[in-house]
């Protein structure tokens, strides 16, 4: 029986694949745009199978025109209709669950960094991304299409400009394509929201959660107080700053009980628990659960059997 992209006769992994950001040879830096029902292609030309579990390093701006595309990014299956829209981020688990060449539709493919800082800001592009897809109404779709018809043209006519110009227009398109997404949505902070304070927190903790779940210590390392880092995160994300570092040491916790072999002692050294028994305390407080039968739980989760180079048959994925 397949758990999770693993036939019986393969191990877990013990750590999840890190997919990192290859251009096709051939392409612009930067960016690619690519037919949803060729990006296994694609994928197998880079040496990845794209229904297994990875986590990418980049992001992948998936729109569907016909069929459905069923995939799971972080525990939650998905299935994006025609007109549907999903933005996997970095760092996010993913796999597709159905075979890609029975869809169609376009996949942005690009890197961290692509986008200019006003518009990640704009986008909330480096904090955490909704899980499910986005069908928007057909005013909002007419909008969106059109621009995406806009960056697939300018993508098919490279030679038309300089390179460095070629791909400063790329940008500024899925600029306004991103921007005009999270906005109907509703993924992008309200106006004014993310402040400076919050989205420097935001960033340390994305880079050291696993080091020190303080908001001190995040405080004293960025030059604010306390009180303006727990006020900042409370008017971005509705929550305090401690909550917000431990939910995503509970997201990573959960990544890696999920998709590897590691014990839930080595996962909670991972995550930045000294002792074992800190790391199995927090886990049951936030999630009514200990490591152990979370891990249990997931893996009784029903899948369909899989073949090599194939997508499971069904789109259940372990609870999140």
């Amino acid at each position: 029986m397949k758990k999770n992209g693993q036939t019986a006769e393969e191990p877990p992994p013990r750590d999840i694949a890190a997919v990192p950001y290859r251009p096709t040879p051939g392409t612009p830096p930067g960016i690619e745009v690519v037919p949803l029902d060729r990006l296994a292609e694609r994928a197998h030309g880079h040496g990845i199978d794209p229904y297994r579990p990875s986590r990418p390093v980049f992001h992948l701006l998936i729109h569907v025109r016909a069929g459905v595309a069923r995939c799971s990014v972080d525990f939650a299956a998905d299935a994006i209709p025609p007109g549907g829209w999903l933005w996997v981020r970095p760092g996010q688990v993913m796999q597709f669950l159905s075979p890609l060449d029975r869809t169609e539709g376009t996949v942005v493919v690009f890197p961290a960094g692509f986008l200019s800082g006003t518009t990640a800001v704009l986008t909330a592009a480096a904090g955490p991304a909704p899980r499910r897809h986005v069908t928007p109404t057909a005013r909002h779709a007419g909008s969106l299409c059109r621009v995406l018809d806009a960056l697939e043209n300018e993508y098919a006519h490279l030679s038309d400009l300089p390179l460095t110009a070629h791909i400063e227009t790329m940008r500024h398109l899925l600029s306004a394509l991103l921007i005009r997404l999270a906005h109907v949505d509703g993924s992008a902070l309200p106006e004014g929201a993310a402040g400076e304070p919050f989205r420097r927190f935001r960033e340390a903790v994305e880079q050291d959660f696993a080091r020190t779940h303080r908001v001190e210590d995040y405080a004293a390392r960025l030059g604010y107080s306390t009180r303006t880092l727990t006020r900042a995160t409370r008017a971005a994300a509705g929550c305090g700053a401690k909550r917000l570092i431990d939910d995503r040491v509970l997201l990573e916790a959960k990544r890696l009980l999920v998709h590897t072999a590691l014990s839930p002692a080595a996962i909670g050294d991972r995550v930045g628990f000294t002792h074992p028994t800190a790391f199995s305390a927090f886990f049951r407080r936030r999630t009514g659960t200990t490591p152990t039968g979370f891990r249990a739980l997931a893996a009784g989760a029903p899948t369909a059997p899989h073949t090599a180079g194939g997508p499971p048959a069904d789109g259940r994925t372990a609870p999140g």
